[in-house]
């Protein structure tokens, strides 16, 4: 059944129920706006958002695109690197993207997206502080610092570099010894070959599936919003002053204002309405299982083989690999697997590996940049996506940002 913009209905729609969506829906309900949330899936936060690292990398937000992306192209284009590899196409989103990625693959940019992608990460800090204030939601989320381990000489000047730049931000990080950082982190024990570790002591772990579930229904009891799930979107356009979206059972919903915060599927979405945007799929893996003999208290980032140890309650998650250019979601065993002897060499006591409970894959929507797309792209229609690696991160900021916007018209 179509609906029309009837009294009393949502003045604005939110594309998407992921942690990004659902801070977005919060930032403008609490604001006094009549929002509705739409999501394909059966409910919040289980496309990307769901069992994604589990981290809340509010110092750590180095853009993806640096110097050593060219050492790495060789292994990236010839699938020869487990961890970071792409599906090669003549698509021109691919190659248009692949081209924008590089052009950011030099010093100075990478210091200036990741200084823009910090100062959001603050926002998001500080806006998810007052949220918890205001109405605590149980996610599992935890101070549990964060160590970012190196095992080649040759990375720690560019770590000392951000650090520096990082310290005139007000951030918190330090570079430590193996001894040192086995002190903070015992753990670390494990970690054969380890040179040094970059700590940033006020780092946060959180369950984004669990926080997304307690922000749905907060938003619901304590703001009015409406969502429905299951609305499986094929087609945005522009309807009168406002817009409308149509599912693929007929039915329709309309606006007066879109946000779209659809993750990796806002490339296809708006394309219909003529708008292209620089996002690319990264698939990514994870699984949880149960502690093991040994595991991290701290958050643990393995910078060799490129994958996140995040303590979850009496769980761990364990999240890895980026395929780029990759737009099935599906895990495959394979992959899987190599996320499991990767872990298993990082941290061979970190997890029971042979008792993992849940495996998973998802698509992180990455701009060239590594920052975030927050805009009005046309009247009535603006545009929150791309966080890339750092959506559970940014998610709450980003929203913020958005409602500044509307606030300005």
């Amino acid at each position: 059944m179509n609906q029309s913009n009837a009294p009393g209905q949502p003045r604005t729609l939110v594309i998407g129920a992921g942690v990004v969506g659902l801070a977005t829906a919060y930032a403008l309900a609490r604001r006094g706006e009549a929002v509705h949330v739409i999501d394909r899936h059966a409910g919040p936060a289980m496309g990307t958002s769901f069992a994604n690292g589990a981290q809340l990398s509010y110092a750590y937000t180095d853009a993806m695109a640096g110097p050593g992306t060219w050492k790495q192209l060789p292994g990236l284009l010839g699938g020869r690197d487990r961890c970071f590899r792409a599906r090669n196409s003549l698509d021109l989103h691919y190659l248009r993207w692949g081209l924008a990625f590089l052009r950011n693959a030099n010093t100075g940019r990478l210091q200036r997206n990741t200084l823009d992608i910090l100062q959001l990460a603050m926002e998001s800090r500080a806006a998810m502080q007052a949220l918890l204030e205001r109405t605590p939601i149980e996610f599992n989320r935890r101070v549990a610092g964060k160590l970012h381990v190196y095992f080649s000489a040759a990375s720690l000047p560019a770590a000392r570099d951000m650090i520096a730049i990082k310290r005139t931000q007000g951030v918190r990080q330090e570079l430590l010894d193996p001894d040192a950082a086995i002190r903070v982190e015992p753990a670390l024990a494990g970690a054969r070959g380890m040179v040094a570790v970059v700590h940033s002591p006020e780092e946060e772990v959180g369950d984004p599936w669990r926080f997304g579930v307690g922000l749905l229904a907060v938003l619901r009891r304590e703001h009015g919003v409406q969502a429905t799930f299951g609305f499986d979107l094929r087609r945005l356009q522009r309807d009168g002053a406002g817009w409308r979206v149509h599912a693929a059972d007929g039915s329709s919903l309309h606006a007066d204002r879109v946000v779209v915060c659809a993750g990796i599927d806002s490339v296809g979405l708006l394309r219909q309405v003529g708008i292209r945007v620089p996002v690319m799929a990264v698939k990514g893996y994870s699984f949880t299982a149960p502690l093991g003999a040994n595991p991290p208290s701290a958050s643990i980032t393995d910078t060799s083989r490129k994958l996140v140890f995040a303590r979850l309650g009496d769980r761990i998650r364990v999240a890895g690999l980026a395929e780029v250019n990759e737009w099935d979601p599906t895990p495959v065993a394979g992959r899987v697997a190599d996320l499991v002897t990767l872990a298993r060499d990082s941290l061979p006591e970190a997890a029971d590996y042979d008792a993992i409970e849940s495996r998973w894959a998802g698509l992180r929507p990455v701009t060239p940049h590594s920052a975030p797309i927050i805009r009005e792209a046309a009247p009535g229609l603006l545009l929150n996506i791309g966080h890339g690696m750092l959506g559970w991160t940014l998610a709450m900021g980003s929203g913020e940002r958005i409602a500044a916007l509307l606030g300005k018209r």
